[in-house]
């Protein structure tokens, strides 16, 4: 999976810098580039990386439900 995530982050960040070389030149065809490239980055990179972070982890420890508790608690 790291591997994927890398691979993809590289070749975003590839086809940006190319994107914005030809939008310099003039084409405008370099904005069609950029804005896929970045679409890619937030509905394939981000949840793949989201994934990757937190597949192992339990969710109950990301809640505010503990947090809650204890500022109700204190408030008695």
């Amino acid at each position: 999976m790291k591997f994927v995530l890398s691979t993809i982050l590289v070749l975003v960040i590839g086809m940006l810098a190319y994107g914005f070389y030809i939008k310099s030149n003039g084409d405008t065809n370099g904005e069609i580039i950029v804005g896929i490239s970045v679409l890619i980055v937030a509905f394939v990179l981000m949840p793949l990386f989201i994934y990757h972070r937190y597949k192992n982890k339990k969710m109950s420890d990301f809640t505010f439900k503990k947090f809650k508790n204890d500022l109700e608690e204190r408030s008695k």
